[in-house]
């Protein structure tokens, strides 16, 4: 088995079986560093105010770019071809402490969360062995991922607790 067929069964393991194939790259790396944007995509900084804002109403797709930043981090926001929008949170050292996504397709969480991506999947598997089945959750000390949804509307927010920068929140990935 190829390690990209290998990588594909895992994925359908851990993501609801139907968005294996509605599966988009967007190149972000937790813990690295801020993701180059993807052809087709619109990526913005914005301020975690503005980001927080946006999810509690509704979000734009619109293809512009501003910046401005917070004390401690910023946000990018960055839209993909598909209306998926991925906010990365980007501390002043500029270190992705943490990620999340909402939309109408799935992206990559192998690439989303780089190389956490096999301890995100082991957690899944022993959730998966335990019984438990529904929204992927991973709640580590080092590593929390919360993934789920339903064809056509997938959510998900992944951070590293101990990366968290001072005065911030897990609610305030979103």
């Amino acid at each position: 088995m190829t390690s990209r067929l290998r990588r594909a069964v895992l994925q359908a393991s851990i993501a609801v079986p139907t968005s294996l194939f509605f599966v988009i790259p967007a190149y972000a790396v937790l813990g690295g560093s801020p993701m180059q944007t993807p052809s087709g995509a619109a990526a913005s900084t914005v301020s975690p105010a503005v980001a927080h804002a946006a999810v509690m109403g509704s979000s734009s797709s619109q293809t512009t770019s501003s910046s401005s930043s917070s004390t401690s981090y910023s946000v990018i926001e960055t839209t993909l071809s598909s209306g998926t929008v991925v906010r990365e949170y980007v501390s002043t050292s500029g270190m992705v402490f943490g990620v999340a996504w909402h939309g109408p397709q799935m992206p990559d969480l192998s690439q989303l969360l780089g190389g956490y991506f096999p301890q995100f999947a082991s957690g899944v598997q022993a959730a998966h062995a335990a019984g438990l089945r529904g929204a992927a959750t991973v709640d580590q000390s080092g590593l929390v991922v919360h993934s789920g949804g339903h064809m056509g509307s997938f959510m998900g927010q992944a951070y590293l607790p101990q990366a968290l920068p001072s005065g911030v929140s897990a609610s305030d990935i979103q």
